[in-house]
């Protein structure tokens, strides 16, 4: 059985790569709601001015922001980089990017007497915005790494909680029709007494934007105590579901609003990435995951013709 301390699990995972200049914002947008005041304004500041940012030294910014050099540089480790020097080489490429016309778009919250035409442009922008967070941010040697033991998995399982179990059928659907074979378990109980059944060689799968999930993190945790390797897709890679996961994929969101709460926001991101999982997988076992797909095709071919529509 592995450990269960979270120090072993994440000395036993590949550490993350820095964010990528362009994931800075999506970063700061994510995590600014758990930092303190101060890491808040220096978050909020690098991120609205990277050009100035970058610089500064570490002197600098703390007292443009207020702080202790110590803020700074915990603000700098909490958003993936190693020290502040890794930030302000991202600040100049930012800022280079945006002097460039690759500034990212701000988007109004969504009000109540908005007509559908500004709700649907709204949107629309946010969940680009969204996507392209989630991509620039997606770790792709963690993505190769999950794609490399969903490909060779015996078995596998997903945990998820409302929006996300959504997000979880999506994947496993897709993953049988390839075949995987692939549960998706929406019932606590359920996914824990499953995951008891867990081994080396298996996968499981737990989604949580929060990293918070008591009900997803559980499961996660005894599939993980009993040797199968473990993904995390989260919003959160500093939240608890951490401590378990092998791999972690993290995803951005939206901001959240009054009428756009964070189970909508998060999904878009999350269906991102079980996209990409499931694109990954599929070309390393092309072989078979294309006769696989062509028999699902011609299976349920019959229920979409014509003359079968007009019985």
């Amino acid at each position: 059985m592995k450990e269960t301390f979270k120090d072993v699990a994440v000395e036993t995972r590949a550490a993350p790569a820095p964010p990528v200049p362009a994931a800075l914002a999506a970063k700061v947008r994510t995590l600014a709601p758990t930092m303190t005041r101060s890491m808040q304004r220096v978050a909020e500041t690098v991120a609205s001015d990277p050009a100035g940012c970058a610089a500064l030294t570490v002197t600098g910014l703390a007292e443009r922001t207020g702080t202790s050099e110590a803020t700074v540089v915990r603000t700098s480790r909490l958003l993936g980089y190693p020290g502040y020097r890794d930030l302000r080489l991202a600040l100049a490429a930012l800022a280079a990017q945006q002097a460039a016309g690759g500034a990212p778009a701000v988007t109004a919250d969504i009000a109540v007497d908005d007509s559908l035409v500004d709700v649907v442009a709204k949107l629309a922008q946010e969940e680009q915005q969204c996507l392209a967070d989630t991509a620039a941010a997606l770790d792709v040697t963690q993505l190769e790494a999950a794609v490399a033991a969903l490909a060779g998995a015996r078995r596998i399982d997903v945990y998820g909680i409302g929006a996300s179990n959504l997000v979880g059928q999506d994947l496993v659907q897709k993953l049988l029709r390839i075949g995987l074979i692939a549960h998706a378990h929406a019932d606590p109980h359920l996914a824990v007494t499953n995951a008891v059944q867990m081994r080396t060689g298996d996968v499981a799968i737990a989604i949580t934007h929060s990293g918070r999930t008591t009900d997803v993190i559980e499961p996660l945790r005894v599939a993980f105590d009993h040797g199968a390797t473990t993904i995390a897709i989260t919003g959160r890679p500093d939240g608890d579901i951490a401590s378990y996961a092998d791999h972690i994929l993290t995803t951005s969101t939206a901001r959240e609003s009054e009428l756009r709460p964070a189970a909508m926001s998060s999904r878009t991101s999350q269906l991102l990435v079980v996209d990409c999982l499931f694109i990954g997988v599929a070309q390393r076992t092309y072989e078979t995951a294309a006769p696989a797909l062509s028999a699902s095709y011609e299976a349920l071919a019959h229920r979409h013709s014509p003359r079968n529509n007009q019985r």
